[in-house]
């Protein structure tokens, strides 16, 4: 069942992936060699963006990881990794900003973040369990058959599960670049990071690096799409095998 074109999918996304990965990694190491004008902290930077913003009663903590910041909706806290919290330079403010971002986005009702959210348990199903209902679906005749069987509507339900897990990933990418969007205006308007100082530069290569992580997610997750798609025969016609 698996041809040229899985594992041409595989190691195309595989790249993909550990270079979006790479690319960060390497743009937050020169960034922390870089301190912020304003002398603050990650968690400072993001108090200070979400008490401007009228959000100073979310709780801003500590996180134990390496870039596993985030923002969760549902404790409204912003957890922030050591690096980050305590940081002085301009990757720890950059993220922190980046997160207190997201805090912004859930108290004004941003509606892709919802969309998102409400995405999330369909998602983490249909990427665990869709690829394989596709392939019980193709191992029962659903790309042979002219006539819609089991196999057939097997297929289709993998195919619907994985689908809401790619529209996730495409989700995402508003949420995570408008996030960064709003952390660069801020930072400068607050005096976080100079306007047009160093630390501002490095601020940016960050978030367009951690962006394009996403993009890389998204891309692949409708590559496989696709591919699975085409395998069960419900793209580009039925298939002899």
């Amino acid at each position: 069942m698996l041809d040229l074109w899985y594992f041409v999918i595989a190691g195309a996304t595989l790249l993909l992936s550990l270079g979006a990965s790479a690319l960060v990694k390497s743009r937050v190491a020169q960034a922390r060699q870089v301190p912020a004008a304003s002398g603050l902290t990650g968690a400072e930077a993001a108090a200070l963006i979400l008490r401007h913003s009228g959000l100073d009663g979310l709780r801003i903590e500590e996180h134990a990881g390496m870039l596993s910041d985030h923002y969760n909706p549902l404790t409204r806290t912003l957890a922030l990794s050591h690096d980050v919290y305590h940081g002085r330079d301009a990757a720890a403010v950059g993220i922190a900003a980046h997160e207190a971002g997201h805090a912004i986005q859930h108290a004004h009702g941003y509606a892709p973040m919802w969309l998102r959210s409400l995405l999330v348990p369909a998602a983490n199903i249909g990427s665990m369990i869709g690829p394989w209902l596709v392939i019980g679906g193709i191992a029962l005749g659903a790309a042979q058959s002219a006539v819609p069987g089991i196999g057939w509507w097997l297929a289709v339900a993998g195919l619907g599960l994985f689908g809401l897990a790619a529209l996730f990933t495409v989700v995402t990418l508003p949420v995570e670049f408008d996030a960064s969007a709003r952390a660069r205006v801020l930072l400068r308007e607050y005096g976080v990071v100079g306007t047009h100082g160093e630390d501002s530069v490095q601020v940016d290569r960050v978030l367009t690096a951690a962006g394009l992580t996403y993009v890389a997610a998204a891309a692949t997750s409708v590559l496989w799409l696709l591919y699975w798609a085409w395998q069960a025969g419900l793209i580009g016609g039925n298939r002899d095998r």
